[in-house]
C-alpha cells in the first residue's frame, strides 16, 4: 500500500491572511464618525422643522382662504365663525451651543409675521408716497415763485426808474 502524504496545504481552515474579524477602528476615528452622523441628524431634524413649518403656514393661509370666502358669500354683512383657530406652535429644533454641544429645544413658529411684514411695507409705502408728494408740492411752489419774481423785478424795476 501507498502512503498518502498529509499536506498542510489542503487544510480546510482559512489562511491567517483572510481572517473573518475586520480589524478595529481606531476610538478616535470612531468618535469623529459618531461626531458626523450625529450633526447630520441635527441638520435633518432642522430641515424637517423647517418643512413642517412651511406646511403649517401653508395651513394657515388655505383657512384664511376659506374664512374670506364664507364670509363673502354668507352676504348679509355678518362675519361667520372662523373655521381654524390658532394657538402658539413651537417645533422641535437643533441648535449647536459656543462650544460646540447640541442641544434639542423647541422654535415657535410665527404664524403672523407674513401679515406684520405686509404691514410694515405698506406703511413704508405709504410714507415714501407721501414723501415724494410733498416734494413734488414743494418743487411746484418753487416753480410758481421762480415763474412770478422775475416779473415782480421787472415791475420793480420799471417803478425804480420812474
Amino acid at each position: 500500500m501507498k502512503k498518502i502524504a498529509h499536506s498542510y496545504k489542503s487544510s480546510i481552515l482559512p489562511p491567517a491572511s483572510q481572517s473573518a474579524i475586520p480589524p478595529l477602528q481606531p476610538q478616535e476615528e470612531k468618535i469623529i464618525s459618531g461626531w458626523e452622523r450625529l450633526v447630520a441628524q441635527a441638520q435633518t431634524i432642522n430641515q424637517m422643522a423647517a418643512e413642517l413649518e412651511t406646511e403649517i403656514l401653508e395651513l394657515k393661509a388655505i383657512a384664511a382662504t376659506i374664512n374670506s370666502q364664507r364670509n363673502y358669500w354668507s352676504g348679509n354683512g355678518k362675519s361667520r365663525k372662523n373655521v381654524f383657530k390658532y394657538f402658539t406652535v413651537s417645533i422641535p429644533w437643533v441648535k449647536q451651543k459656543s462650544d460646540d454641544s447640541l442641544i434639542l429645544t423647541t422654535r415657535k413658529v410665527d404664524l403672523f409675521r407674513a401679515e406684520r411684514e405686509a404691514a410694515s411695507l405698506a406703511q413704508k409705502l405709504r410714507q415714501h408716497n407721501k414723501n415724494r408728494r410733498l416734494a413734488a408740492q414743494r418743487h411746484h411752489k418753487n416753480q410758481q415763485k421762480a415763474d412770478i419774481e422775475p416779473k415782480t423785478f421787472s415791475l420793480g424795476a420799471l417803478i425804480n426808474k420812474s
